[in-house]
């Protein structure tokens, strides 16, 4: 059985386990080696914590009965994280509210979690108070059709410094932030 659920302190490490995984398997290539060998789960853990302790919208995907090894605990095999818009100005051109981290283990891809989790954070943005959302994903990720899918539109392209390299990126949004609402409860 998959439960999603807000997260809670307790899952800090269990969730930046999720985080250096899920970016260990998907960027090599698209972000450098030896970037990607120094990710630290304990540094990863910090920021969680504290951003679940601070009140963010942290969502958490928690695998347990048959989903899981006979004797196995439940565990966490996916996250989500957003809130008000960060970063510079611009970005708030984007939208309200901002998706900031999506991330499935490769075990747990296309069983829906990832629109569940997206779900999760829309209600948590349109709760408090954002019109509309949006998401910076990486351009060469190969899963970015996913928000496509899910009736994202691309409004802007940019770069982000990763490792001191410029990494090119895609902004996909929905306005109104129903739409993502919608388009994550459809089956496809």
């Amino acid at each position: 059985m998959i439960t999603i659920r807000r997260a809670r302190p307790s899952d800090a490490v269990a969730i930046a386990a999720v985080h250096v995984a899920a970016w260990r398997s998907t960027y090599p290539g698209i972000l450098p080696d030896a970037f990607l060998s120094k990710l630290s789960v304990p540094r990863q853990a910090g920021y969680y914590d504290s951003a679940i302790r601070g009140g963010s919208g942290v969502h958490v995907a928690v695998a347990s009965g048959a989903d899981v090894p006979l004797g196995s605990n439940p565990r966490i095999v996916a996250f989500a994280s957003g809130g008000r818009t960060r970063g510079p100005a611009s970005n708030r051109t984007l939208g309200d509210g901002e998706i900031e981290t999506l991330y499935v283990l490769d075990d747990w891809r296309d069983r829906g979690l990832g629109r569940g989790l997206m779900r999760a954070a829309a209600a948590h943005l349109a709760d408090a108070g954002c019109r509309s959302a949006f998401l910076w994903v990486l351009r060469d990720n190969p899963s970015r059709w996913f928000y496509e899918r899910l009736a994202g539109k691309p409004v802007a392209i940019g770069t982000v410094q990763v490792a001191g390299r410029a990494v090119p990126q895609t902004a996909f949004a929905w306005d109104p932030i129903e739409k993502l609402l919608q388009a994550s409860t459809q089956i496809s």
